[in-house]
């Protein structure tokens, strides 16, 4: 028993020494902390649950980004996401449909605080609620790389709102890229959002859209679009604007002088709407895409936006598909174009329209003054199947027909197109060079199905995308004997239709 003593005294030793145990929060921090410990003061946000603790950089640079990741879960309780870990150092993440729900989000958050890499983040549709919103925009305030944010689909009501807007109000990150579709917004959450944008300068595109803005959200919009002097591109389709709401927002695009897209479809703008912004047209000098398909204008409206487009300097496209518009409105729309010499109209979507072969030859008229201008239209009455088919000859074929002719090479070809030999152009710039030279006679058809495959993500014409892939190998039913060429089915005449299907939801 004597032999027992020292013992028993050594076990008391040891547990009078022992550290106290840690809480979950300071483990994942503990693990990164630099030997000599550091006295910080603690954010006013400390007893919050969705408190990213990020204010000491020094622990966060001493532990690698999946560590940090993987210990952000385990203080969370979820599973890491693969997808994250596997793209932590790739400059767009995509992480939409992936169940994160709030806790999921704020470890992604938490990783993210110091991550240099990624610059482009979504994470719709993952249930993030007002927590995970919390905890994005908390993390954005420390991360300064983070440009594009998609949090569409999440349901964030009035809550999601609040958080955000307050967030917009600080001016204090580098995000220019917002997306915020299908979040259950209504005009409560449109008054603070459109308070917020009002002063925020740094975003540059958001995206609005499937929510649930009425008139009186627009008329917020509209006075938000008056005073905000950062917006570029904005996006309100699939709301509830009818012809108050479009009446309210000309009267803001009247005095901005920043917006260049607008995408205004799938709502009710009507006659009314439309000859308010036929005034827009007419006044704004800025604007260069305007989207207002399917928003019930008649050729009635057609006729205002005709007369408004008749002194317009800046617009490029404008889309009206899915509206009933009649040949004789159609006609009204070119004319206009043909009337304005200043014009610079390079896109006109009337792609559910029927027109005759009266309205084409009035068609070639004005592309003789407007070389760069493509109409989208439906089909033409009366014209045979065989004929539409032939219309579509494969315009790459006629090119490589060309370059083998002359024995050179097609990069060459589209090469000769500029005067400086550039790789890429605009495709109003594109369309202009390809219809003033006669080496390759192409229809507007085979033209637009051209620009569609050479024009990337950017809108710009790539002549690199003429190149065959080195990597793939070569199909006869898609590839030249050379390699050289794609071949290409026909299709109908306009692809627009497709083009609007893939952009609405299923």
């Amino acid at each position: 028993m004597d032999n027992d003593e020292p013992l028993e005294s050594k076990t008391t030793e040891e547990t009078e020494t022992q550290p106290a145990p840690q809480s979950s929060d300071e483990m994942l921090y503990c693990e990164a902390e630099v030997p000599t410990p550091v006295d910080k003061e603690k954010a006013g946000r400390e007893n919050s649950e969705t408190d990213l603790e990020i204010e000491d950089t020094e622990k966060l640079f001493t532990t690698g980004q999946k560590e940090l990741y993987t210990e952000a879960c385990k203080l969370m309780g979820v599973v890491p996401v693969s997808c994250f870990l596997r793209n932590m150092e790739e400059s767009y993440m995509n992480l939409n449909h992936h169940g994160l729900g709030p806790h999921g989000t704020k470890a992604i958050a938490i990783a993210l605080v110091s991550n240099t890499t990624v610059i482009s983040l979504e994470v719709a549709d993952n249930c993030i609620m007002e927590e995970g919103t919390l905890s994005l925009v908390e993390m954005l305030q420390e991360n300064y790389y983070l440009q594009e944010l998609n949090i569409s689909d999440n349901a964030l009501g009035l809550e999601g709102a609040k958080i955000i807007s307050e967030f917009l109000q600080r001016n204090s990150s580098s995000l220019f890229n917002l997306q915020l579709s299908g979040n259950n917004f209504k005009d409560d959450s449109a008054e603070l959002l459109c308070q917020a944008l009002s002063a925020n300068y740094r975003i540059k595109e958001i995206d609005l859209s499937h929510n649930q803005f009425s008139d009186k959200g627009g008329e917020l919009l509209g006075h938000m679009l008056a005073l905000n002097v950062g917006l570029l591109s904005l996006d309100l389709s699939w709301n509830h604007l009818c012809s108050q709401a479009a009446m309210a927002l000309s009267n803001g695009l009247k005095a901005n002088i920043t917006l260049k897209t607008l995408d205004l479809s799938m709502n009710g703008f009507g006659n009314e709407g439309a000859a308010a912004l036929a005034e827009v047209l007419r006044l704004n000098s800025c604007l260069a895409s305007l989207d207002i398909s399917s928003n019930d204008i008649s050729t009635e409206g057609v006729s205002k936006i005709s007369k408004g487009l008749e002194f317009n300097e800046s617009l490029k496209v404008l889309k009206l598909f899915l509206n009933p518009i009649s040949i004789d409105g159609a006609t009204l729309l070119i004319l206009s174009i043909k009337k304005n010499p200043k014009s610079k109209m390079e896109n006109l979507d009337i792609s559910n329209v029927m027109v005759s072969e009266q309205f084409v030859k009035t068609l070639d008229g004005v592309y003789a003054v407007h070389p760069q201008l493509d109409v989208v239209y439906k089909s033409i009455q009366g014209l045979s199947v065989k004929k539409t088919i032939l219309q579509w000859t494969n315009p790459m074929k006629l090119i490589q027909s060309y370059a083998d002719q002359k024995e050179i090479t097609i990069l060459d070809f589209f090469k000769s197109l500029s005067a400086t030999g550039a790789m890429k152009m605009s495709a109003g710039e594109f369309w202009k060079a390809m219809t003033k030279q006669n080496q390759v006679p192409l229809n507007r058809s085979q033209l637009r199905e051209l620009t569609k495959r050479l024009e990337d993500s950017t809108g710009m014409v790539d002549f690199s995308s003429s190149l065959p892939h080195p990597e793939a190998a070569p199909l006869p039913t898609l590839l030249s004997p050379t390699g050289s060429l794609r071949q290409l089915q026909p299709q109908p005449h306009t692809l627009a239709a497709a083009t609007f299907r893939d952009k609405c939801p299923q």
